[in-house]
């Protein structure tokens, strides 16, 4: 193991793939805003998980401290990462896998890709990864002359859209049932004409498709929700099935998993398996639990690898307070309650990660600077913080970041920016009484000249509206209520 996995880099590494925004969050997010469907679509779906969910939890009457307990053991986690790894490497080796370290998404595709081609595959099938979207897996396969095809329904249905994926969970979660049989139509083979948009229709219709992928591709690659150090034991959890299938028909198993996903025991486990999924999809349990260690002679793949990824979690490890953010467990909750995220949906984050846990991971692992507009992208609600079933500060995190990124921007920039001026200008208005008295007055005559600022504050105000200025300020009310 290198030091690039023991928390010293002070920066993230280059290569980090599919994590930098194409644009500032403003910028989407009012593109996103003004598409009707779009909006309908985010309300409908995060309102009937936000309902499902709170109905589960409620049967719970020990969920607070499970969530205590899912905090403490990721804090345990973190504070001894690099010794976790290497108990879950030699516990995988041991049991016939074989591991591979990727410092950044560069190396992670070329370790992947290198393993298909050695098993002389031209596709793999994959199971839902957060990680080989961070990475850019499918890009490089392809570029590689090797077809990745998608096997869990929402992740297919992005795959064929050409579209991208806009929810941790749910990928499609923008697409309407009508959106989704116009992609079938178009771009799934063999598919019925006639085919309908009932929801059975289109699952029916997927299971065909890719019943044969099933049956006949030797290569698989995943992601992992856990991995038990003390046993090497590695764990997928899904609603579908096909991640079943995946794990146990291939004959080479390529799994490729954040450094933080470890965890130190098999105890350990059963308190995520509690949390994870009345969080996410708001089941009781998971209708599929697929765990493997190593290699079983005779059963399931023979070939089993495991790459390790850190593009750049060590950099986020470094940080005491930003940290938090790699407790995650890819529940999604934050999504499901920010009003920001059911607003805007997750292209607008233009990260693989979105919504609130996006706002404070992709940031830390880029640089701040790449994503700076993404800690800016919430209300600070404190919805989020709630609805986290491991206890992830996200509003503290954003402040954090927040208050990082203006430190890099002074660092870099001797020219104050037109913000900073205005900061400046307000605190040395504040201290100075008779100047903020003179301030408020002129606020008073506001509310005749109206609730549109000149420019070029103009710019705020013609999307939003300015809080009236109240007929008396407080000075006034109190100096008039003293002479009374």
């Amino acid at each position: 193991m290198t030091e690039t996995f023991l928390g010293l880099p002070a920066t993230a590494p280059a290569g980090v793939g599919n994590l930098r925004g194409d644009e500032p969050f403003p910028v989407a997010a009012r593109r996103a805003l003004a598409d009707a469907q779009l909006r309908r679509n985010l309300r409908h779906a995060t309102g009937t998980i936000r309902a499902k969910s709170a109905a589960v939890i409620g049967e719970v009457p020990d969920w607070a401290e499970l969530r205590a307990a899912g905090r403490a053991i990721k804090s345990d986690t973190m504070a001894r990462l690099p010794e976790l790894l290497e108990q879950l490497e030699a516990a995988v080796t041991a049991a016939g896998g074989t591991v591979h370290w990727a410092t950044d998404a560069v190396e992670a595709n070329r370790i992947v890709t290198d393993l298909v081609r050695a098993t002389g595959a031209d596709r793999v099938m994959k199971v839902k990864s957060m990680a080989t979207q961070e990475i850019g897996l499918n890009e490089a396969l392809e570029a590689a002359g090797i077809e990745p095809v998608e096997t869990d329904l929402a992740e297919l249905i992005v795959q064929l859209g050409r579209d991208r994926p806009s929810h941790i969970l749910v990928p499609a979660i923008h697409r309407n049932r009508a959106e989704i049989r116009e992609v079938f139509l178009r771009e799934m083979p063999g598919v019925d004409p006639a085919l309908t948009d009932e929801p059975a229709a289109l699952a029916a219709a997927a299971r065909r498709h890719l019943r044969e992928t099933f049956l006949s591709t030797k290569v698989a690659v995943s992601g992992a929700n856990f991995a038990v150090a003390e046993t090497g034991t590695l764990a997928v959890v899904e609603s579908e099935g096909n991640g079943r299938m995946c794990l146990t028909l291939p004959d080479t198993l390529i799994t490729v998993m954040g450094v933080e996903k470890v965890i130190p025991t098999w105890d350990d486990l059963g308190v995520f398996l509690q949390l994870l999924p009345r969080a996410s999809t708001g089941e009781r349990m998971n209708p599929y639990t697929s765990m493997w260690t190593g290699v079983t002679p005779g059963d399931g793949p023979q070939q089993v690898h495991l790459v390790l990824l850190d593009n750049g979690r060590s950099a986020v490890l470094a940080d005491e307070v930003g940290r938090q953010a790699l407790h995650c467990i890819r529940c999604s909750a934050c999504l499901n309650v920010c009003p920001v995220y059911e607003r805007t949906g997750g292209h607008a984050y233009g990260s693989v990660y979105p919504g609130p846990i996006g706002a404070v991971l992709s940031p830390q692992l880029t640089g701040v600077e790449e994503n700076a507009s993404l800690p800016y992208a919430s209300s600070l609600c404190g919805a989020c913080f709630d609805a986290c079933p491991v206890m992830i500060d996200i509003p503290s995190v954003l402040v954090h970041l927040r208050a990082r990124h203006v430190a890099e921007q002074r660092a870099a920039h001797r020219t104050p920016s037109a913000e900073a001026i205005a900061m400046a200008a307000a605190a040395y208005t504040m201290d100075h009484p008779r100047l903020y008295a003179a301030a408020q007055r002129a606020a008073g005559l506001g509310r005749v000249a109206g609730r549109a600022l000149p420019p070029p504050l103009s710019g705020w105000t013609a999307s939003r509206d300015v809080p009236a200025a109240p007929p008396q300020t407080f000075r006034q009310w109190w100096s008039q209520r003293s002479r009374s």
